[in-house]
């Protein structure tokens, strides 16, 4: 039986990341991209814009970040993506159905794409919460950084893995399944609407 497990040593120079900064909150944002680029120098990154490693891709809040990431992670360019947003609470619903939408439409882009999607949305009550996690107690945007170098490493080892030891009556991954419908016999098909 084998163990994987992502790395974060070895040669990163192939590494490719894409970054996608949610533009509201920006006194928030901005900070995660600083932890978030100090953990990527730390582990050999090239963090500068146009050098080919790291694309920064600014959307105008968190609710647009996972159209853009999805794109990006079907494009077969990046080995990881970093969603950054701060989504604050408020006196109105509006929180709950961002937040809510954010984190679905990030995770549907990484398990649709197969691509490490890492969700880097901070979805606090109040703006002392999201400096206290951008960098007044912590930063998570090292976090953000880690999780994506760690993915990236791991997928890496999986796809060479089950490249050499596929099954060939499995269909590709990113192959959709079409699955009988079932018809259910105690439903009331005379509904009036």
């Amino acid at each position: 039986m084998a163990v994987f497990e992502g790395t974060f040593a070895g040669d990163l120079s192939n590494l490719r990341l894409g970054i996608v900064i949610g533009r509201f909150n920006d006194l928030v944002t901005d900070k995660l991209i600083s932890g978030c680029q100090d953990c990527l120098k730390r582990h050999g990154i090239d963090v500068e814009p146009n050098t080919g490693q790291v694309d920064y891709i600014w959307v105008p809040g968190s609710y647009e970040i996972a159209m853009v990431a999805r794109q990006l992670a079907f494009s077969d360019r990046y080995n990881a993506i970093i969603c950054l947003g701060a989504i604050i609470r408020g006196q109105t619903p509006h929180f709950d159905y961002v937040a809510s939408e954010a984190a679905k439409g990030v995770a549907a882009a990484s398990f649709q794409s197969g691509v490490p999607v890492i969700f880097g949305v901070l979805t606090v009550d109040t703006m002392q919460q999201a400096l206290e996690r951008a960098g007044i107690k912590s930063n998570l945007g090292w976090n953000y950084a880690l999780n994506a170098l760690e993915m990236a490493s791991l997928m890496q080892q999986l796809d060479s893995s089950t490249r050499s030891s596929s099954r060939s009556d499995l269909p590709p991954a990113n192959e959709t399944i079409a699955l009988p419908r079932v018809k259910n016999e105690n439903a009331n098909t005379n509904r009036e609407y």
